[in-house]
């Protein structure tokens, strides 16, 4: 029975390296979301699992009792004709892939309600980039949510506070005491939100590289393991793509500057940076595969692909801008909307090569020192200032062309691009390699595809 849990005696238990049961885990995550269990007891109980970890078991109970501390949708009594489908990326420099996913995969016949975060650390979020278009409205009433799904096919807004409200108070907690870097964790934090949207499929884009949370391969691949094994476990099929983040994905970085281009992505597809539209259909395909809109992936390739190249899938991401409160023009007139920065400038190179190597997390991080992205969730940010047209690992450039386009306020910004970038870019007389984008995928009966 529950009332003769002691925490201190569960966190003591789990510091010694034991196996919580069910109703364990269900006691201390009750204890997360009602207060009864202190800040010093939740710190505790969160070093205990990181040094000690847990069973997959275990993982499953965290994910599944967070997931329930709060809302959870249910999709029945709307009646739809397709499948509930969804993506989540662990974030990267210019990972923009959900703003023109969402519309594809609605295209062709899913359901996707996109529950997305903030950016922080070094890292965008989608929400701060949608949040670039006057007037969209990312925080609609659940109801408003799931019947804007219903009409448009996907919504893509922010996390509300009665969804996964223990998972809120969890990572705040984890942010601040040095335990974040937990596969277990993370795969509860992620999981919990996802799986309370009512998700039919989910797919997963673990991004790894210099650029991505997981820089280390290894750690990648335990985090996509688990959260496969975690998600089909708790009723949802679920495959997870390990993806490369050594270079900026996309040729954007910053908020309106990556709204931009993926306007631009959605209306002239055959315009587009080839790493994105590679990565988008491989997505699009594994949630149609996933979902069993389609019988195969290459099947699902040709119909997202169709999506995309028809004009459907832009028509579908203007109706959801519109629905949203947004201007109802954005695809016809992007510029009237997402207004340019008052000074656009060049950042050259220092000298002629094959650009071999981009620090991308430093990219990002540049990117926060101009306040386009944030140190602490209550930072407001400058959603115009950003990078475009930046160069991409195995092209060659000539002394004095351009790296990238600065999108700055002033001068002092501007000057700061220009010293900073180029140092972030190595060059090579040689050719580099340039690694595969998609890596391995994981699936949830835990085989590699």
């Amino acid at each position: 029975m529950s009332e003769l849990f002691l925490p201190q005696e569960l966190i003591r238990k789990k510091r010694d390296g034991l196996t919580l049961g069910d109703s364990e885990i269900g006691f201390m995550v009750q204890g997360i979301s009602d207060g009864s269990l202190s800040d010093a007891q939740l710190g505790a109980f969160a070093m205990a699992i990181f040094k000690c970890g847990m069973t997959m078991d275990e993982r499953i109970h965290l994910t599944r009792h967070m997931m329930n501390s709060g809302d959870t949708l249910n999709w029945n009594k709307l009646n739809l004709d397709g499948p509930v489908v969804d993506k989540h990326s662990t974030g990267g420099v210019g990972d923009k892939v959900s703003l023109v996913l969402a519309p594809i995969v609605a295209a062709c016949g899913g359901y996707v309600p996109m529950i997305s975060g903030r950016g922080l650390g070094h890292t965008g979020g989608t929400l701060d980039k949608l949040e670039s278009i006057p007037g969209y409205n990312a925080t609609p009433n659940n109801s408003d949510f799931q019947s804007l799904v219903k009409r448009v096919g996907c919504a893509i807004i922010g996390q509300t506070s009665n969804l996964a409200p223990a998972d809120q108070r969890f990572y705040a907690t984890r942010d601040v005491t040095a335990t974040v870097e937990s596969i277990d964790l993370i795969t509860a934090s992620i999981l919990s939100k996802k799986l309370a949207s009512g998700l039919d499929a989910l797919v997963m884009d673990i991004k790894t590289g210099n650029g991505a949370f997981a820089a280390d391969y290894k750690m990648a691949q335990e985090l996509a393991q688990s959260i496969a094994n975690v998600s089909s476990n708790s009723g949802v099929p679920a495959s997870c793509l390990i993806t490369d983040m050594n270079q900026v994905l996309g040729h954007s970085v910053g908020n309106a500057t990556e709204l931009t281009e993926c306007v631009e992505f959605l209306n002239t597809p055959k315009n587009s940076n080839d790493r994105l539209l590679e990565l988008t259909i491989e997505l699009s395909a594994y949630m149609l595969k996933l979902s069993n809109l389609e019988p195969d992936l290459d099947t699902a390739r040709i119909k997202s692909k169709e999506a995309l190249e028809s004009g459907k899938a832009a028509s579908i991401f203007g109706e959801m801008v519109s629905e949203l409160g947004g201007p109802s023009d954005l695809m016809e007139n992007p510029e009237k909307h997402l207004k340019p920065m008052p000074i656009i400038g060049s950042i050259q190179s220092n000298s002629s090569g094959y650009i071999s190597e981009i620090d991308v997390r430093a990219v990002g991080v540049s990117m926060i020192h101009l306040k386009a992205g944030r140190t602490k969730s209550t930072d407001s940010i400058d959603h115009g200032v950003g990078l475009s047209e930046i160069v991409s690992l195995g092209q060659w450039v000539n002394k004095g062309d351009s790296l990238a386009m600065a999108h700055c306020r002033d001068k002092n910004q501007l000057d700061f691009l220009k010293s900073n970038i180029p140092s972030l870019i190595q060059l090579s007389e040689n050719m580099p390699k340039v690694q595969n984008l998609i890596k391995e995928v994981l699936s949830s009966n835990e085989e590699t595809i």
